[in-house]
């Protein structure tokens, strides 16, 4: 079950990655279509891209987190026998579960504090659908809030990595585990 569920989590993950970086290829693409051939092009396609940038790495993250190719400083644990490198392993799946909780609380402080800031590029065009298609709720893309809360779904889903990670090296056996 936990290898159905790791498997499941780092398709998911690196299914969001790549849906967040085609729709800033996309938007690029299209809004440098239109800047060459119309001479403008849409007010939102700068804003845009950067924030799916941030949404796109907060999946990269988790996803490498699930795959063991984030960034570890394996020239100490090497030198450790392998149950050492086991607990090592699995302090260091503690502290990205730390990580990940500290980054949910920072992006939950950020939105109360900046979360109403209108998001410049973003916002007439949506307050504009707001209006068109008589729905309030569209107006809330065109501040900072949706876009902030990329913090508190990233530090969740590297929660959720670091916790399968955890759980799949506490299962394994010790002459199986890799550091």
């Amino acid at each position: 079950m936990l290898v159905r569920l790791h498997r499941h989590l780092t398709t998911a993950f690196a299914l969001g990655a790549a849906l967040c970086m085609a729709g800033i290829f996309l938007i690029v693409l299209i809004n440098s279509l239109r800047r060459y051939f119309l001479g403008r092009s849409w007010p939102w396609g700068e804003e845009l891209p950067v924030y799916l940038a941030i949404y796109g790495v907060m999946f990269g993250i988790a996803m490498a987190v699930m795959q063991e190719r984030h960034i570890a400083f394996r020239i100490l644990t090497d030198f450790l026998s392998p149950r050492l490198q086991r607990l090592a392993a699995l302090a260091g799946d503690l502290m990205i579960v730390a990580v990940g909780v500290i980054l949910v609380r920072s992006g939950l402080m950020l939105i109360e504090s900046r979360g109403g800031r209108d998001a410049s590029g973003l916002v007439t065009t949506m307050r504009g659908l707001s209006r068109d298609f008589d729905m309030p709720w569209i107006a809330q893309l065109g501040t900072l809030g949706p876009w902030q809360f990329a913090l508190v779904i990233g530090g969740a889903m590297l929660c959720i990595a670091a916790c399968v990670q955890f759980l799949n090296r506490l299962l394994t056996p010790v002459a199986e585990v890799a550091p």
